[in-house]
C-alpha cells in the first residue's frame, strides 16, 4: 500500500516526540528511505519541475519541516551546517555528491567559520542521510536533482553564518 504525506508526517511525528534525539533522527532516516522507494509517494510529493524548495509539512508541535527539492541542472553550496538544527536529505532522482567538512574555526559577526575537506560520498535515489547539529556538509549536483529533505527547524526563519573551505596548509 503506497505511503501518504499524511502517513509520513504521523510516523515522523510519533518517531520524534518518542526519541528527539539522534536515535530518533536515525529512525527517520529510515522511513525517508523508505518513502524514497514507494514510487507513488516520490510521484505525488516530489516532482522534478517543482520549485527549488518547497514546504510540504511543518510540525506545530516539534517544529520540523519536510520539503521538496527540485534543482535544474548544476548546482554545488559552500560547507554550511543547519545552525541549531539537524536535516536529513533524501535523495529522490538524480545523484548529490556530498562533501562532510572538518570545522577549524566557528564563524563569528566579523569572519567566516574555516573548514577542511573530510571525505565526498554520493546520495543516489533511494539513500537519505543525516546532519546532526553542527555537521559540516556541502553537496554539489552535476545535473538535476530532487530531494526529500527534513530540517530539525523552518530554516527559512534561521541566520546562519558562513564558511569558507581552507586547503590542509592553511590549517
Amino acid at each position: 500500500m503506497p505511503m501518504t504525506l499524511d502517513q509520513f508526517t504521523t510516523e515522523a511525528h510519533r518517531l520524534l516526540k518518542a526519541e528527539p534525539g539522534p536515535a530518533g533522527r536515525e529512525a527517520l532516516c529510515h522511513l525517508v528511505q523508505q518513502a524514497l522507494k514507494d514510487p507513488d509517494f516520490v510521484a505525488a510529493n516530489l516532482r522534478a519541475d517543482g520549485p527549488e524548495r518547497k514546504v510540504l509539512y511543518e510540525d506545530a508541535e516539534l517544529g520540523f519541516t519536510v520539503l521538496a527539492h527540485a534543482y535544474q541542472g548544476a548546482k554545488d553550496s559552500k560547507p554550511h551546517d543547519h545552525g541549531p538544527a539537524w536535516a536529513i536529505y533524501g535523495q529522490a532522482a538524480g545523484e548529490t555528491i556530498m562533501t562532510d567538512w572538518d570545522c577549524l574555526a566557528r564563524p563569528t559577526a566579523e569572519a567566516p567559520g574555516k573548514a577542511r575537506r573530510r571525505r565526498d560520498y554520493k546520495l543516489t535515489p533511494g539513500m537519505a542521510y543525516l546532519y546532526n547539529e553542527g555537521d559540516l556538509h556541502s553537496p554539489r549536483r552535476d545535473a538535476s536533482t530532487v530531494l526529500l529533505r527534513i530540517e530539525g527547524l523552518n530554516m527559512d526563519r534561521v541566520k546562519r553564518l558562513p564558511y569558507e573551505a581552507v586547503e590542509p596548509a592553511a590549517a
